[in-house]
């Protein structure tokens, strides 16, 4: 894990000296095992290396290959790393102490620009071809680890986070309103679908799933991998699904352990952590290691409020799987003194843009901290399962059914569905029917008052943002189903990004890498491939994961259906002593001449008007809190500009 930089001169005139070593001190905010530079006439390459893997200790970054007349800089973890070994004939006594960088440029060397194509893991990478006088670098598929670059005076830098870009002549602070549009418009935690933007006008970034080739004075842009739904995979019965799915996601847990520290992983109550905690501590038994869970509870003294089928204490669920999976040293945690409010400045120093995921802000960093705090080096998670391991929403694919007149497969569905939930058939009907015509439901007269948009009306129509977001199927609400929805998330690049960025910037400043075995580009295309009656069957949801853990996961947690876990439910409650500095800093913020272009402050005074002075706890997942906080966050960077 590392963070990398370099400049190059694109009309290959020699650089000045100075720059290389200036932008390199950029990063001197973060913890280094090492920090390495390596220079030729007209390119500059630098790494800040952190080292994570067995194979990381001592590894050269930059590394320059006299031989092959190629040099690199990497922020990378390869998993598929056997299967490269094979295909690029890599001998049996070079594999173990090879460093993923190395294999890197064994995959440049044979596969040219095609690279990426074959690389599982989380990278970002930049190569420098000396023979061909060109340089060439990549993002992988989900934008695990980030990657910006700005050009300006004849040159092209580029480096894992922001700042030390805006350090470089010709670079500037100046608001990209382009992407504050998209910030303030999109509904959803996404924060812009311009994948080549950033916040700043100067400094933009490369995508996830793109490569950069520079040559000649040319800049080119590539996208090397879009997730499309391949064949439907066919097998003979549901054992053989299961038994493949254990095999495929299993694979991508143990590959996810390589680390010369302690494995840590997050813990919730639900399906798909606790999955992937089970894989782990089944292999970590077998190398004589313990797993570290994390797993965040509500303060002492909340009491929890009514919000349906969702729970915010989970700790019952989760010691259930402790107990069920053993080898786990549990680490249960509240942060009491921490609040969403009283994390912005922080985030807004790591994320170093605006951010929208406010309310889990403060047991997202807490985390770390502890699991820095324990020499973790690598700290699993589960956080794209709902759209992979764990899909199969019931009442959708009943819908679904009714749009292909499977109309017997769909009686079947909706029976046992309301005799294993004890659910009123009627009121299940009413919501399939809706699920099954959404277009139509949104034709109907809504039932209450949309909340305002947080973009100011005037700046939305000058950016022209929302035709934008239109032709991009973004904020167009109930017209889409949820099979539309789960599509879109994995051919639009946009939709990854924001999490990318999280876990690349945590990471850096906490020397803990985020892996998640649910992202696993190997899971993914065997989830899109499973039929979809495998993941819906006899009524149960999300069955594939149910039936494959039997045995592996407690009964309580793997066959859960009515009650779901909730984190962030006390970020109002947590917020009570400070409550006023909130409310005051709003008026501030609505009333500051610096938002009025920006933020529809009218809209915003009515939200401030329905919070009030004795909020309800519940309020937590209120529009109007949303929208407040999102732009107390915007305002907060807005004066960091000034």
């Amino acid at each position: 894990m590392s963070a990398i930089a370099g400049i190059y001169h694109l009309q290959h005139q020699p650089l000045d000296p100075k720059q290389g070593p200036d932008l390199m001190q950029q990063l001197s905010r973060y913890p280094a095992d090492e920090i390495r530079t390596w220079q030729s006439t007209d390119v500059f390459l630098g790494c800040l290396s952190q080292w994570i893997t067995p194979e990381s200790l001592g590894e050269t970054l930059p590394y320059y290959d006299s031989l092959r007349k190629l040099a690199i800089t990497a922020d990378a973890i390869i998993d598929n790393r056997e299967e490269l070994f094979e295909r690029l004939q890599v001998p049996r006594g070079d594999r173990v102490s090879m460093p993923d960088s190395l294999l890197i440029l064994l995959a440049y060397e044979k596969w040219g620009e095609q690279a990426p194509v074959y690389l599982v893991g989380d990278f970002a990478f930049m190569i420098w071809d000396e023979r061909k006088r060109a340089l060439f670098g990549a993002r992988d598929f989900s934008g695990n680890r980030t990657l910006y670059f700005l050009r300006s005076r004849g040159l092209l830098s580029f480096c894992t986070v922001i700042h030390p870009l805006l350090s470089m002549p010709g670079a500037d602070r100046t608001l990209n309103e382009g992407w504050a549009s998209e910030f303030l418009a999109i509904h959803t935690r996404t924060d812009v679908s311009d994948q080549y933007s950033t916040v700043y006008q100067s400094i933009e970034q490369l995508p996830p799933s793109h490569s950069i080739s520079v040559k000649d004075g040319n800049i080119f842009f590539s996208r090397y991998c879009t997730l499309q739904a391949p064949p439907e995979l066919r097998l003979r019965s549901d054992q053989e699904y299961e038994e493949a799915f254990r095999e495929v996601f299993g694979q991508a847990v143990r590959d996810r352990l390589r680390t010369h520290r302690a494995v840590g992983a997050n813990l919730s109550g639900g399906l798909d952590s606790g999955s992937v905690v089970s894989f782990a501590a089944r292999e970590l038994r077998r190398q004589g290691q313990p797993l570290h869970t994390f797993s965040s509870y509500p303060v002492d003294h909340f009491v929890d409020f009514n919000i349906g089928k969702r729970i915010a204490d989970e700790r019952p669920y989760i010691q259930e799987t402790i107990d069920y999976v053993g080898n786990v040293r549990p680490n249960f945690l509240n942060f009491p003194d921490l609040s969403p409010y009283s994390e912005i400045d922080d985030w807004l120093d790591i994320m170093e843009m605006p951010y929208k995921f406010i309310e889990n802000s403060y047991w997202l960093k807490g985390i770390f901290e502890q699991a820095q705090m324990k020499n973790i080096g690598v700290l699993l998670s589960g956080q794209r399962g709902n759209w992979t391991i764990s899909w199969g929403p019931a009442l959708d694919y009943q819908a679904k059914l009714i749009r292909e007149f499977r109309w017997i497969s769909f009686y079947r569905e909706n029976r046992k569905y309301n005799e294993s939930m004890g659910a009123n058939r009627r009121k299940v009907f009413q919501i399939v029917g809706k699920k099954a015509f959404p277009s139509l439901t949104g034709l109907l007269p809504a039932k209450h008052e949309a909340p305002p948009d947080l973009i100011h009306p005037d700046f939305a129509r000058r950016t022209e943002v929302d035709e934008r977001l239109k032709a991009l199927g973004i904020n167009s609400g109930s017209s889409q189903t949820i099979y539309d929805i789960r599509r879109k998330h994995f051919e639009q690049p946009h939709v990854w990004n924001v999490n990318g960025t999280i876990a690349t910037k945590l990471s850096l400043k906490y020397r803990v890498w985020d892996r998640d075995p649910t992202n696993d580009l190997r899971v993914i295309r065997f989830c899109l491939s499973v039929p979809e009656s495998q993941y819906v069957q006899n009524g149960v949801d999300r069955s594939l994961i149910r039936r494959a853990m039997k045995g592996l996961l407690p009964d309580e947690v793997r066959l859960n259906r009515k009650r779901r876990g909730v984190q962030g439910a006390d970020g109002i409650y947590r917020m009570l002593p400070k409550w006023d500095d909130f409310l005051q800093e709003l008026r501030e913020m609505i009333q500051d001449p610096r938002t009025s272009a920006y933020l529809n402050n009218t809209g915003l005074a009515g939200c401030l008007n329905r919070l009030g002075s004795e909020p309800a706890p519940n309020m937590i997942f209120n529009s109007d809190f949303r929208l407040l906080t999102r732009g107390l966050v915007f305002y907060r960077f807005l004066k960091r500009l000034s």
